[in-house]
């Protein structure tokens, strides 16, 4: 083996060891256990999905960290930064009601009755307990954190590190109104600081109406955790998002967070749909992992299930979490919603999305995807020391 592969593995191995320390050590938030009891999804001291996932098992789950350390394809990150519109508050100030715009990952900017909503908002570098080791972000945000609009509020679907980030949370918790969390999840920021008057955490099918506007935590088949002892001690959810104005065009969103495939689609179609957007997670799959993460396929029928007009794939394009290609879940899901006449949306991160009549997009990730080889082994050994 040369001498560079060795001493990159050597680094690699050793800044795994590290944040797997990090994760031992991590503070864990003195969550109100007794207060989730009445919840139909907390057993035994966590929560549970209504079909329980198979548990991965150590031997397992080292084949997983070995394959990730020593058999990554080269091409799981782009060879160059993917393009993004840059955004500025002029612009902001200017969208109307029912603009959306993708920042990247799941983080998703929206304008509701005048108010912005940001979903899963992550502005760290690396989706990582630490910053200088971990998934590494492809492209900076199209507008700086600091230059926010002042946010009526902030969706979060569950506390893993590509979804809750601690900084970025405590920064937008200084003008931010509110947080909609899952149950726990909302204990796990007040724990760190946050305004507890700020906060509503709700179990799954409940939820709040804010400016006319009606939040409700939907279900999800996933699972939480932030170290290597408090696995799903928070509650993990979907977002349906519905705001019905006396006078004017109705919207109907739906936000997956993360989750596998599982019949709660269908219900919640029956009971919030149809759906003008569904924003659906399309990214970081794999075979090993089926019951927590969507394959494109799934991603699809999850939308159909949903009775979604237009599917914006989510949860891809900013992180390298898994062993696919960077521009698979695009590439996969395109072609299936074409085979299955499905509207497809699939902005450039900044670009702005008319959720009321949405346009179809260009592949704008292959525009990033066309260099030669070389350059992606220089852009990983950027991106991973």
């Amino acid at each position: 083996m040369p001498r560079a592969s060795r001493l990159r593995r050597i680094s690699l191995l050793t800044g795994a060891l590290i944040v797997t320390a990090c994760l031992f050590s991590a503070a864990k938030p003195h969550l109100p256990v007794a207060g989730y009891a009445a919840s139909p999804q907390f057993t035994d001291g966590r929560f549970r999905n209504p079909n329980p996932r198979p548990a991965a098992g150590f031997l397992k789950m080292l084949r997983i960290i070995g394959d990730a350390l020593w058999n990554k394809p080269a091409d799981t990150v782009p060879a160059a930064a993917p393009p993004v519109l840059a955004l500025t508050p002029e612009q902001l100030a200017q969208a109307p009601d029912h603009s959306l715009f993708r920042l990247g990952h799941s983080t998703m900017l929206i304008k509701l009755r005048g108010g912005w909503w940001i979903t899963d908002p992550v502005f760290a570098e690396r989706a990582s307990p630490v910053q200088w080791i971990g998934p590494k972000r492809f492209h900076a945000p199209p507008i700086a954190l600091a230059d926010l609009p002042r946010l009526r509020g902030v969706i979060l679907s569950h506390d893993h590190f590509d979804h809750l980030d601690y900084d970025t949370v405590l920064q937008l918790a200084k003008t931010a109104e509110v947080f909609l969390t899952p149950l726990g999840v909302g204990d796990r920021l007040i724990a760190w600081g946050v305004d507890a008057d700020k906060v509503r955490q709700f179990d799954w099918w409940e939820g709040a109406t804010i400016d006319g506007v009606r939040f409700v935590a939907t279900p999800a088949q996933h699972f939480s955790g932030r170290g290597l002892f408090d696995s799903d001690k928070t509650l993990w959810a979907s977002w349906t998002i519905v705001d019905e104005p006396r006078t004017g065009p109705s919207l109907r969103l739906f936000f997956s967070g993360d989750t596998g495939y599982f019949d709660g689609f269908a219900q919640i179609g029956r009971r919030f749909g149809p759906f003008d957007v569904t924003m659906l997670e399309t990214g970081a799959y794999d075979a090993n992992w089926p019951h927590v993460h969507m394959q494109p396929e799934q991603t699809v029928q999850a939308h159909i299930d949903l009775r979604g007009r237009w599917l914006l794939p989510i949860h891809n394009g900013t992180f390298d979490l898994a062993m696919h290609p960077w521009t698979e879940p695009f590439e996969r899901v395109s072609a299936l919603a074409a085979e299955r006449s499905v509207a497809l949306i699939t902005p450039r991160m900044g670009e702005r999305v008319d959720l009321h009549s949405p346009q179809a997009t260009t592949p704008w990730w292959r525009e990033a995807d066309n260099t030669e080889a070389a350059d992606v082994a220089a852009f990983k050994r950027a991106a991973v020391p």
